[in-house]
């Protein structure tokens, strides 16, 4: 059930890879495949519901994945961990919530402006922590590392 819409993800993220004019063919698979990955997470915990705080943490742990695979692939293919993350969140961008909002806004809907601006905000701040929480992890080991080896 969930492999056409990972399947569009993939292609979409390679799509993107092209666009970033990445050179190497298997970055730009990896960076594909870690952008699917992240939305068959996000389906995959769809049973948590579809209300503003579940989608929330959907979108938090599909950042985690995209955040963790882009860290394992950097460190086995000595890249930067941009490189696939960039490629990786493309599927988990809130971009029909921002047409929404600004579609209300337009209209003059100010209810359903900020109710959708919020739930925007929201899934792009998980987005943003998932990525920021991983990151942060691994600079705090890599250090704890580097300080252990230098006693």
């Amino acid at each position: 059930m969930y492999y056409l819409p990972c399947l569009y993800a993939f292609l979409a993220c390679f799509a993107f890879s092209v666009v970033f004019e990445e050179k190497r063919v298997h970055i730009m698979l990896l960076s594909a495949f870690t952008g699917s990955a992240a939305w068959f997470v996000y389906l995959a915990f769809g049973f948590l519901g579809a209300n503003i705080k579940m989608q929330t943490v959907r979108y938090l742990f599909a950042a985690l994945t995209v955040a963790v695979l882009s860290e394992i692939f950097a460190r086995f293919f000595k890249t930067p961990t941009t490189v696939f993350l960039t490629v990786g969140i493309i599927p988990l961008v809130p971009g029909a919530g921002i047409y929404y909002t600004m579609a209300n806004l337009i209209s003059g809907n100010l209810h359903m402006f900020s109710v959708k601006g919020l739930e925007t905000v929201a899934c792009a701040g998980a987005v943003a922590v998932g990525c920021s929480l991983v990151s942060s992890f691994v600079r705090i080991t890599a250090e704890f590392k580097k300080n252990k080896q230098s006693k």
